[in-house]
């Protein structure tokens, strides 16, 4: 069965929304993010995509607040990601309840620290950020792209330990036109043990769908959700008819 992640996205403490990553494209959802969270647990989702769009700028942890509080109001297995570049960062991240950080940026500008992060919490609680344009790499929050190949970027890391990767085909992220699903196949044909998290594009419960009989492991989905394209009680519908 594949894991629904919803993402809460932040911006000045709230819940936000960008397009393609563009901070010029924001929509506020929800002032109160941990009323988000305690609504995706009520309906039985078990894990939260919480990103630190703020920190992302500011390449360092921001609203980690919204996370405590988040990890605090409810049992909900948070991985944090966004801005996060020194071992303090993860530190606090950590210490405010985070179960799992993700990784991006920091993986392509200063490899050494990405990997000495694997060694000190363990691969587990480490997620690798590949956020694509083109099969290529782009970092800090999507506003710069690299020359980074997508492939040998995750292998460069699973040969490291790295079990746990986002992918986030940025040309789809916040316009509900569907996935990329062949960018996941291509991933999980090169890396068949993968967990895969496909992130981006999601417009109705029919891409997921689509992406499990496709073998991915794991969605995260935002701007569906807030949109009303996918309802709360499609979701309760059907993590029960899994279960």
């Amino acid at each position: 069965m594949i894991e629904i992640i919803p993402a809460i996205d932040i911006i000045d403490g709230k819940c936000v929304r960008l397009s393609q990553g563009d901070y010029g494209q924001k929509k506020v959802y929800n002032e109160n993010p941990l009323e988000v969270a305690k609504m995706f647990e009520n309906a039985g989702i078990r894990r939260l995509h919480l990103v630190d769009l703020d920190g992302a700028k500011a390449q360092h942890i921001v609203n980690y607040k919204v996370l405590e509080r988040i990890a605090n109001g409810t049992s909900l297995i948070i991985d944090f990601g966004g801005g996060l570049k020194s071992d303090d960062d993860l530190r606090i991240a950590f210490e405010c309840g985070a179960e799992m950080v993700t990784g991006g940026s920091i993986a392509v500008k200063n490899p050494d620290v990405f990997s000495s992060w694997i060694k000190q919490f363990g691969a587990g609680k480490i997620i690798l950020g590949a956020d694509v344009k083109d099969e290529k790499i782009a970092v800090g929050g999507w506003l710069e792209n690299t020359d980074v190949d997508l492939i040998p970027f995750i292998r460069s890391f699973t040969a490291k330990g790295i079990d746990k990767v986002i992918c986030t085909d940025i040309s789809k992220d916040g316009m509900l036109q569907g996935t990329a699903v062949d960018l996941y196949g291509k991933i999980l044909d090169s890396f068949p043990g993968l967990y895969l998290i496909a992130s981006g594009g999601v417009s109705s419960m029919t891409d997921i769908e689509t992406l499990e009989k496709a073998g991915v492991p794991a969605v995260i989905t935002g701007k569906a959700i807030y949109e009303g394209k996918i309802k709360m009680k499609d979701l309760e519908n059907f993590i029960e008819k899994k279960s």
